[in-house]
């Protein structure tokens, strides 16, 4: 579902060995904090767009960039804080190390594949804060 600032938030549950990660849509999820993270993304789309157009051309489906302000040990640095006047970290993954890291059961590959978006068109963060982990798709801006 589309939120009011175009973003899309996943529509599945996904359960890891230890902890339940929502995909559900929130209508409770504030929307400042989506205007930071939309805000910080911007600054950075252009960099995850190609990310996501080279890791596909490698043949690795399913680019996942990772966000978080402090490190994290899932994907590849790509993007530091505070190199493009960000103030997250961004990592490039894809679905196969979430799913050997455990963060998408093996059991649930299939529906995460069918809800996800085009990554031509909508980036698929997933967001590592304390006040939320979940995958967000955000739509790239328009060329």
């Amino acid at each position: 579902m589309i939120t009011e600032m175009g973003y899309l938030i996943g529509d599945i549950d996904m359960w890891t060995k230890e902890e339940r990660i929502p995909m559900e849509n929130d209508p409770e999820l504030d929307g400042k904090y989506l205007g930071t993270i939309s805000g910080d993304f911007v600054k950075v789309c252009d960099n995850l767009r190609e990310a996501s157009y080279q890791i596909r051309r490698r043949g690795f489906d399913y680019p996942i960039f990772p966000m978080c302000k402090e490190e994290q040990p899932v994907g590849l640095m790509l993007i530091e804080k505070e190199s493009m006047g960000n103030t997250w970290n961004y990592y490039a993954s894809f679905l196969d190390e979430f799913v050997q890291r455990g963060l998408v059961e093996e059991m649930f590959r299939q529906r995460f594949i069918e809800t996800y978006k085009d990554p031509d068109e909508y980036c698929c963060l997933f967001v590592i804060d304390q006040q939320l982990t979940r995958f967000l798709y955000i739509p790239y801006p328009e060329d």
